[in-house]
């Protein structure tokens, strides 16, 4: 070797005084040997050049993936926005209310409930369902890769059952109720393999802006809509349709647009190779009990990670008041307020548009100031509002818009920067399963707060005391996460800490 070296100095030194002495047929050989591929520099030259236009085609890969990933904010927030938080609330309730008996009571399988609480019991029975399915379908895909045609099937039942809403009138709340807890589950699953996602399209230090991207993508979808709905339902006359009939048919086009949109993201979404087959579990590893066993697996493999347990426990908590509020303002605006769904559809519509500039906002301020910090400012300002939403006085539009501002402000920026910083804590390979875990504590172990608010409304006849008591869920989850420290967390996740967490 320092032969071949010496040897290699030598020719350079010959070559170098070749050219000095003006021997330009040595130098032109040197040339042709160099633009032939016998010179090294030349063929490194030509390897950096596949490495960095290899990194821009996986860039522009990965770029498009989000893209299409966006959509699926798009194509289902407006369930969200539509069904939950406007219309399904009041209208099921009115809906309950026809079928009760003089006491102010229906009767589903026999257990008496106070019509007024059929709507958050039916919430929170969608949302038990949810962690049921949500173990199974973390485990399937885990073990198969097969990511996205779950997600598809998710996708277009919950669309489906969102579309037969349409059907829902006169008495009969159980149809509505049953559509709810199937649309719900739909759409708690798909959201759990649409978040498994974002870890796999994203690099870290891109995830806050790219899950912010995606809320704020939904929150414009939704607002869109509103828009729509609104002038369907203000002008209901107009258009030759009753009130009723407005509500369903906007209940029913939250469906249309959710199925519609869905197939943008299930083109773009490429499934990955999973880490291990089905085949080594035997026949049975896609069975529920297997789906099982894997969660107890996972929160097993969990004890090893105690700070990321820490943080799915702040999570669980204050985001069952993010939950409950979604789900039940608009009863509380139309039953306790006395407003009407006119200005609850405006409302709503300025909790969207708020919410897709705050979203946009806050992930602005996660770069500068952290995530960890942000999320915690939301959470104060989730207290101070709930805190003043118990105020609020009946038929008072103007307060309970600034309510509706208030809310989606921190809406939108602390549901998409809890959602990134959770994708940090999670050892590579694990995404489905670990966000199994955490979309039970985005939505399957969320039954809580509606089975609170619905148990405090049957037992007082208050809206305000059941709002009242949503404010010990953002306080006690502020206490929680604040304790959590995240720089660790990463680091025994065996990930890389971004510059700014």
């Amino acid at each position: 070797m320092q032969g071949r070296a010496a040897h290699n100095r030598s020719h350079r030194h010959t070559a170098r005084g070749a050219d000095r002495a003006g021997l330009p047929g040595l130098t032109a050989r040197r040339r042709s040997a160099a633009s032939d591929g016998d010179d090294t520099t030349g063929v490194g030259a030509v390897q950096a050049q596949a490495v960095v236009g290899g990194d821009e085609a996986q860039t522009a890969a990965r770029r498009r993936e989000q893209r299409g990933w966006y959509w699926y904010d798009w194509a289902n927030s407006v369930y969200s926005a539509s069904v939950l938080t406007v219309f399904l609330g009041p209208y099921l309730t009115a809906v309950a209310k026809a079928a009760a008996d003089a006491h102010g009571f229906v009767h589903p399988l026999g257990i008496p409930v106070r019509a007024g609480s059929f709507f958050a019991y039916s919430v929170s029975a969608s949302l038990l369902v949810s962690v049921l399915a949500m173990p199974f379908a973390g485990s399937l895909v885990d073990r198969t890769g097969r990511k996205k045609p779950l997600l598809g099937a998710c996708a277009y039942t919950g669309a489906a059952a969102t579309t037969g809403m349409f059907f829902l009138g006169g008495d009969r709340y159980l149809l509505g109720g049953a559509l709810l807890i199937v649309a719900n589950v739909c759409f708690v699953v798909s959201m759990m393999l649409y978040n498994s996602f974002l870890p796999q399209i994203a690099e870290p230090d891109e995830r806050d802006a790219v899950s912010s991207r995606g809320w704020a993508f939904g929150y414009a979808a939704s607002a869109l809509v509103l828009i729509a709905d609104l002038a369907l339902y203000a002008g209901h006359d107009s258009f030759g349709v009753s009130a009723g009939a407005a509500v369903r048919i906007c209940l029913a086009t939250a469906g249309l647009w959710w199925g519609g949109f869905a197939l943008i993201p299930l083109r773009r979404l490429r499934d990955r190779r999973a880490a291990r087959s089905a085949a080594a579990d035997g026949p049975g590893g896609a069975a529920l009990g297997q789906g099982w066993r894997q969660l107890r697996g996972t929160l097993r493999e969990m004890r090893r990670h105690p700070l990321t347990l820490a943080f799915l426990l702040a999570y669980l908590v204050y985001n069952d008041g993010v939950q409950t509020v979604i789900s039940q303002a608009s009863v509380y605006g139309s039953e306790e307020l006395g407003l009407d769904q006119t200005t609850l559809i405006v409302a709503v519509l300025l909790v969207q548009i708020l919410a897709a500039a705050g979203a946009v906002g806050m992930g602005r301020l996660a770069r500068r100031y952290g995530a960890q910090r942000t999320i915690l400012g939301s959470l104060a300002a989730w207290t101070l509002t709930l805190a003043a939403g118990f105020f609020l006085p009946a038929k008072a539009p103007v307060w309970f818009f600034a309510l509706a501002s208030a809310i989606g402000l921190v809406l939108g920026g602390s549901q998409a920067l809890s959602r990134s910083l959770f994708s940090h804590l999670i050892p590579r390979g694990k995404e489905a399963e670990y966000f199994s875990a955490y979309e039970m504590s985005d939505r399957g172990v969320s039954w809580l707060g509606p089975l609170v608010f619905g148990m405090a409304y049957q037992l007082t006849g208050s809206y305000r005391d059941a709002i009242v008591s949503l404010v010990a869920f953002f306080a006690v989850g502020f206490v929680l996460l604040a304790r959590v420290p995240v720089r660790q967390a990463i680091a025994a996740a065996g990930n890389r800490i971004p510059d700014r967490i």
